[in-house]
């Protein structure tokens, strides 16, 4: 594997498709089994929780970075590794952007989505070279797949979208 520490986005919901926290377990043991620290949100609940259990249930290393303002919202998890809080969003973002080498997203909300195009523009923009993986577990980034290739299609973007971002539909596939 090419990176030792991964930033995982996720929702602090599961959502209603019983294969998103499937996958986020497996993620969380396959990051353990690869020795790849887990840098998150610091929370406890939806897919972050699992991801966070899962890489901690099989012996690996998890790092929250959580914001004041959510420590109640998103349930802090007590039981990793560390847990880094934060003053707002931004110096979130910007904490777990520089302690990971690569990023991977799951299934989420606009906070989700917030900080998958951030990653995308900071990587456009050479602000650094993160490697983005998308998690299209169940196709559920299919509509914003079509989208982005869309934004390509009309010329409004400086490059092809997929040397930015690879597409898994499958945990085990992003190892492989």
């Amino acid at each position: 594997m090419d990176f030792k520490t991964a930033a995982v986005f996720c929702g602090s919901k599961s959502g209603t498709n019983p294969l998103f926290a499937e996958h986020a377990e497996i993620l969380g043991k396959l990051l353990a089994a690869h020795s790849i620290t887990l840098v998150y949100g610091g929370g406890s609940v939806g897919l972050m929780g699992s991801v966070a259990n899962a890489v901690m249930q099989n012996g690996g290393k998890v790092i929250g970075v959580i914001p004041e303002v959510l420590l109640s919202w998103e349930q802090q998890h007590k039981g990793i590794t560390e847990l880094k809080v934060v003053s707002d969003m931004h110096v979130r973002k910007k904490m777990m952007y520089e302690l990971c080498d690569a990023a991977i997203i799951l299934p989420g909300g606009h906070g989700t989505l917030d900080e998958l195009f951030e990653l995308i523009t900071w990587n456009t923009l050479k602000i650094h070279e993160k490697k983005i993986i998308l998690l299209n577990s169940a196709g559920f980034y299919d509509n914003l797949i079509t989208h982005i290739k869309n934004m390509q299609y009309q010329g409004f973007l400086h490059e092809e979208w997929s040397l930015r971002i690879t597409v898994h539909n499958s945990p085990d596939t992003i190892f492989s």
